[in-house]
């Protein structure tokens, strides 16, 4: 192309980066790189035999009126958003537990957000609402344009069922706010010039009050320019109101301060001054009625990284120090989260990233245990509701690879019932679930499951090595845990294919210990544990390199570029998706500044070598043998910027390398705004992955 070598001259004048021009996101000749790059894409996977019966039925599940309709309590309401064929993008809704108990529950509608989108001609995506506690009868609605991470905010009348005219209202931006009372919120957004980090989050606090202009509000905290952010929320427990505030230093640091009331404490100023909760900065600290919570990363108090631990409150403030242990982790179990009830903490943990749910109860005498419920072996289980002012209900969900989804609804201490269950959208018999345990090069076990035909099933017929996907994350502590997928049941296990999981370093299946292993200059470990699995599939004889193709996305994505230009020869086709790929510039890519803390800082000289020793855009090479690639992502993506997709794709071209790219004007981070546009994403990805992988001989 002209354009493209101009360009190239151009900016070798001022980098040595030739697509730079490709991060202007709204360029017009950026755009139009794009569009020749989206129509070469579907003009190469559209045309395959059975996309469109494929795009169909992953639209079919992912549109399927049988599927549970998740909700959230507020008092005598459950709210639920949900999308189907005749909502894209869907309707937020409320009914009652006996409603919700029948097959075909009576729902109140309160906002249909296509029809808003249709009304101001706007691509609203629903990111979320706040409904006023204690009394419900408002809520801040959050919508996003395209599915971006910047929001609007709108006061809305859940009565009315209208937005407030004169309500509380807050134009586009990385907002947070949440409620204090009826006529005050705590507002963090973009106030201009100097108020947002350079992260690009929000870096004050101000409390507003209703019926003032915004930028008029109270300043009640600051953060410094180079934090990741600033935040603020209002306590209502009932005897135990309290407000607080904080700041995040880095992505996995915080410092939280109780906030006195007005007129307590002030200082020169007439503010009142925040009191530190002191508890280690990496640590995180949940306040819970008279408890203070503070999960670990680093040891303290003698007590290992991945603990959690109680304090009271009050008792904590005036410098007590003796904390009672709920959960210390060991070599096979990690702290998965834990959810209040009015009189109970639910305690989900991992065993071998197994789930098991514990009850712990305070009392005069310390804490008590007891089991909450069994749970399968390899499946997962996670409290999706609990109404922790009100009472001791629980909603909890179970599934696994080959199980849908069964929710439950109990009251500790008494019973239990079946609410929802999922219908299934694959024939899973003849399949299996597995767990193998891989090493990698320097001895450590690398879990990962294995989802496919049963070997035991035909055991007088020789196994053949059969087409393979294999997906992965290793990043920010994250956990890739058993899950039920019609849309990969369909796609990929129902033509024949295994799907595999890995469990590597840098995610948190085993705790701080499984994430910290794979920070900053050791995030090749968390590459070499996913080359592992890679290899031990193949030594196994479920794959061969030539049928195994792997799938990942941000993080993951990055993940999916080591691979590419670290172990080329172990694969035979990957889909990266909003990836992070150019680790010399993502620091000045949107939200990139925040994630020092993850790999290291390109324009420190102790990190940089490292990131350019395995940055796969600045790693890519003429004359190496590569697997065929897909590079996908958005142009409203404003967390990882689409630069990083569209200038490895134009790299790879002019190196003569086999990829495809495609870009969603849309979609956000998640690269989808409705399911139309993900049934569409997912048979472009699942399309491309057999055309390589599934049609060869063992």
């Amino acid at each position: 192309m002209v354009r493209a070598e101009s360009h190239r001259q151009h900016n070798r004048g001022v980098t040595d980066d030739p697509f730079l021009w490709l991060e202007d996101i709204d360029g017009a000749d950026a755009l139009a790189w794009v569009a020749e790059r989206n129509a070469e894409t579907r003009a190469a996977l559209t045309a395959e035999p059975g996309f469109l019966a494929l795009q169909s039925a992953l639209r079919e599940v992912l549109d399927d009126t049988g599927r549970i309709s998740y909700t959230t309590r507020r008092g005598e309401f459950l709210y639920s958003f949900w999308r189907d064929a005749g909502h894209p993008k869907g309707i937020w809704r409320r009914t009652t537990l006996d409603q919700y108990r029948t097959d075909d529950p009576e729902w109140e509608l309160l906002l249909d957000v296509d029809a808003l989108a249709a009304d101001e001609g706007e691509s609203w995506v629903w990111a979320g609402a706040s409904v006023r506690y204690p009394d419900y009868r408002r809520a801040l609605v959050r919508l996003s344009r395209d599915g971006s991470d910047a929001v609007c905010v709108r006061e809305f009348d859940l009565a009315a069922q209208a937005f407030v005219a004169d309500g509380f209202r807050v134009p586009e931006a990385k907002t947070g706010i949440s409620w204090i009372d009826d006529d005050h919120v705590f507002l963090a957004t973009d106030f201009g010039p100097g108020t947002l980090t350079g992260s690009g989050y929000p870096r004050t606090v101000r409390r507003w009050r209703r019926g003032t202009a915004p930028e008029r509000a109270e300043l009640v905290f600051e953060a410094a320019a180079g934090d990741v952010s600033a935040f603020g929320w209002h306590d209502a427990t009932p005897g135990f109101e309290r407000s607080f505030v904080g700041r995040r230093p880095t992505f996995f640091t915080s410092e939280l301060f109780l906030l006195p009331d007005a007129g307590a404490g002030a200082g020169a100023d007439g503010r009142a001054e925040p009191v530190k909760v002191d508890v280690p900065a990496d640590a995180d600290a949940d306040v819970w009625r008279q408890w203070l919570l503070v999960t670990l990363r680093t040891p303290w108090l003698g007590q290992p990284a991945g603990s959690l631990l109680a304090f009271d409150f009050d008792g904590f403030l005036a410098g007590e120090r003796e904390p009672q242990v709920l959960f210390a982790p060991d070599e096979h179990t990690a702290l998965a989260g834990f959810s209040p009830t009015r009189r109970h903490l639910i305690l989900n943990t991992f065993a071998d990233v197994s789930t098991r749910m514990e009850v712990l109860t305070p009392g005069p005498q310390g804490w008590t245990r007891a089991p909450l419920a069994d749970v399968p072996r390899l499946a997962c289980a996670t409290v999706t509701d609990t109404d922790p002012d009100v009472s001791d209900e629980y909603f909890l969900d179970v599934d696994s690879y080959l199980r849908p989804s069964t929710l439950y609804r109990g009251e500790i201490g008494a019973g239990t019932e079946t609410l929802k269950s999922a219908p299934a959208h694959f024939d899973t018999t003849g399949l299996l679930v597995r767990q193998h345990f891989a090493t990698s090069p320097d001895g450590t076990r690398v879990p990962y499951f294995v989802v496919g035909p049963d070997p035991d099933a035909t055991p007088h017929t020789e196994a053949v090595p059969g087409p393979t996907l294999l997906y992965g994350y290793g990043g920010f502590e994250l956990s890739m845990v058993p899950a039920y997928s019609g849309v990969t049941g369909r796609a990929w296990l129902a033509r024949g294919g295994t799907y595999v999981v890995a469990n590597i370093r840098g995610g948190g299946e085993y705790g701080p210990r499984w994430h910290q292993a794979a920070l900053g200059a050791d995030r090749v470990l968390a590459f070499e544990d996913f080359a592992a699995v890679a290899a031990d599939l193949t030594a196994r004889g479920i794959t061969t390199p030539g049928r195994l193709g792997i799938a990942g996305g941000s993080n993951g994505g990055l993940l999916m570029g080591a691979m590419l230009t670290r172990y080329p020869e172990l694969f035979g086709a990957i889909v990266a998706q909003v990836p992070l790929l150019d680790m010399l510039r993502f620091h000045r890519l949107l939200a990139g500044a925040s994630w020092t803390a993850e790999y290291g800082d390109p324009d420190n000289e102790a990190d940089r070598p490292h990131l350019a020793a395995y940055s796969p855009y600045h790693n890519l090479a003429a004359g190496q043998m590569y697997p065929p690639v897909l590079l996908m992502t958005s142009t409203r993506d404003d967390r990882v910027h689409p630069g990083h997709a569209r200038k490895t794709a134009a790299r790879l071209r002019e190196l003569g390398h086999a990829v495809l790219f495609h870009e969603h004007t849309g979609g956000g981070h998640a690269g989808a705004t409705d399911n139309e546009q993900s049934a569409f994403n997912r048979a472009l990805t699942h399309t491309f992955l057999w055309r390589h992988l599934g049609e060869q001989t063992a």
